[in-house]
């Protein structure tokens, strides 16, 4: 048993090493399950007794040192709360994801006892896909780890995103570790020359195919030329600072010089960071707020100039209009509370979207009130312990001159399918704002705007990402980062970027592997249970 937990203990440590923003060693993404699929090969094919318990017990092993080295900045947003207690709170994003892919290699095990070893292994990749498509739908969405983000610092590698999204990368990772495994178990088991020659020939055409067709389409790829000249603000503003030790309007003046700085008269959106205003503004009344005279005053100097901003906002009721809406028993109101991107512009126009994607915990509690007493904690994650309001739909900005522009804030950015029903609405560019300072100086802000990338090739769009302490860049449509800012400077950074007003395929089709994967995973479920209850098995082969 020791000797499979070293094994699962490799796969971790391998698949850590290959994960963002570590540069030149993505190639090990196509080999580190394969100690871990042998590790639970060893298990089935034992004596042992309680198999099931020990596959899950190996498999969850090695997810938890992979998932926790790559995410360990989540104890940052955490320790203000006080470094001993932070740590438990932590397991829990450390521990879910490994706890449903660890699930994943239960339900391989529970097929393999009725079914051969390869319709098992096909079954593996679905529960795993169907795992990592629950893990960005559910109340407790985390889909950081997603296998198919793993190539973000290797964008070259997977431009065929654009037809796929990370799902096929996620894919293409497993079938190649499968081939590995299946080469292992033919010189173990058969030494049937042939048939392994077959997988090693079968596993260099499907690791150069994709590579070569993806390499091919980056150096060919030229982008249509429609220019718009883009301004982007990182204002560095300590994040515990913003709310309460430093007045709105003082940071608003920080933006505002650092945007006149290398502003434009041609310039046509001024993108600043998730929260840029943070004292509450009541949207119904936003034309009055003397915030929005300050920001429509800075605007008098851009002809077409819009600023793209983020704000707290809020909307008010006499009656709960909503179903999400909050009653307060001191006005005698109902109101709703959200995490804000408004443009404003050379004009009474004004236009709101509200983050959809909240953080669980931090700005939106989970599974209702069951969770509740754990608001105080959450808090510090740098949201409002669940007040948040999600919008329902994606939006879509349109300038005066009909530039459409999709609003994503923080964490709205690592799902694709979201920011792909933003674009096929009529955007032609991609507006990125972020607050990555909870997370201090790890790899975090580095993997946030790596991901990135993967949007701006699967919508084929320029990516423009402010960020008030993390890294804001510009990102062209092959997912080249043409510009960034360093961590923690006070900086504005200026492109002349191409509109796209074209659809891919991943556009007009979004996740459709992940919900195919998904309903094969589900009728895994099915038959394992079937085939339980009746007791019966199919012959192996």
């Amino acid at each position: 048993m020791k000797k499979n937990i070293l094994l699962s203990l490799f796969s971790g440590l391998l698949l850590w090493i290959a994960w963002p923003p570590t540069h030149y060693t993505t190639f090990l993404l196509f080999v580190g399950f394969v100690p871990m699929l042998i590790a639970i090969e060893n298990i089935i094919s034992s004596e042992l007794e309680k198999k099931g318990k020990k596959v899950f017990a190996t498999a969850f092993i090695g997810f938890f040192v992979w998932n926790t080295l790559c995410v360990f900045w989540v104890y940052n947003a955490l320790k203000m709360i006080g470094e001993v207690v932070a740590l438990p709170v932590s397991l829990i994003p450390y521990s879910l994801g490994p706890l449903l892919m660890a699930t994943a290699c239960w339900l391989y095990y529970r097929l393999r006892l009725k079914i051969n070893r390869s319709l098992s292994l096909v079954g593996l990749v679905c529960f795993w896909i169907g795992y990592e498509y629950l893990n960005q739908s559910w109340d407790l969405a985390f889909p950081w780890m997603t296998l198919g983000n793993g190539f973000a610092v290797s964008h070259q590698w997977v431009q065929w995103y654009q037809y796929t999204g990370v799902y096929g990368g996620t894919v293409w990772i497993w079938v190649l570790n499968i081939l590995v495994f299946l080469s292992y178990i033919n010189l173990k088991e058969t030494k049937k020359g042939r048939l392994r020659l077959k997988l090693i020939w079968a596993f260099v055409i499907l690791l150069i195919a994709p590579i070569g067709y993806s390499l091919s389409s980056y150096y060919n790829y030229k982008e249509q030329n429609d220019p718009s000249n883009i301004v982007v603000v990182q204002p560095n503003i300590d994040p515990y600072m913003k709310e309460n030790s430093m007045p709105a309007a003082q940071q608003i003046g920080i933006m505002t010089r650092l945007s006149d700085s290398i502003g434009q008269s041609n310039t046509e959106f001024f993108i600043w960071p998730e929260t840029a205003i943070p004292d509450a503004i009541n949207e119904d009344h936003i034309r009055s707020n003397s915030y929005f005279f300050l920001l429509q005053h800075f605007l008098n100097k851009y002809k077409n100039g819009n600023l793209l901003t983020g704000a707290e906002t809020y909307k008010l009721y006499a009656t709960q209009a909503t179903s999400t809406a909050t009653y307060d028993p001191e006005g005698r109101l109902y109101y709703d509370h959200f995490n804000t991107a408004i443009n404003i512009e050379n004009s009474a126009e004004v236009q709101f979207y509200h983050k959809s994607k909240l953080v669980p915990g931090a700005e939106e509690m989970p599974f209702g009130d069951a969770l509740s007493f754990m608001k105080p904690v959450f808090a510090h994650l740098g949201g409002v312990t669940g007040s948040y309001t999600p919008q329902k739909d994606p939006g879509v900005f349109y300038s005066q001159s009909g530039i459409g522009v999709s609003p994503a804030i923080c964490y709205d950015s690592i799902w694709g399918e979201w920011i792909a029903r933003s674009v096929k609405q009529g955007s032609q560019f991609i507006a990125i704002i972020t607050n990555d300072g909870w997370w201090e100086d790890t790899p975090g802000k580095d993997q946030h705007m790596d991901y990135a990338k993967l949007r701006a090739i699967e919508t084929r769009r320029w990516v423009c990402q402010s960020a008030n302490t993390g890294i804001s860049a510009f990102i062209n449509q092959r997912g080249d980062v043409v510009q960034q800012t360093k961590w923690w400077t006070r900086a504005a950074i200026k492109q002349n970027i191409n509109l796209n007003s074209d659809f891919t395929f991943y556009v007009l089709h979004g996740d459709y592997i992940a919900k195919a994967g998904s309903l094969l995973a589900l009728i895994g479920i099915v038959f394992i249970v079937f085939m339980k209850l009746t007791g019966k098995r199919l012959q192996k082969s």
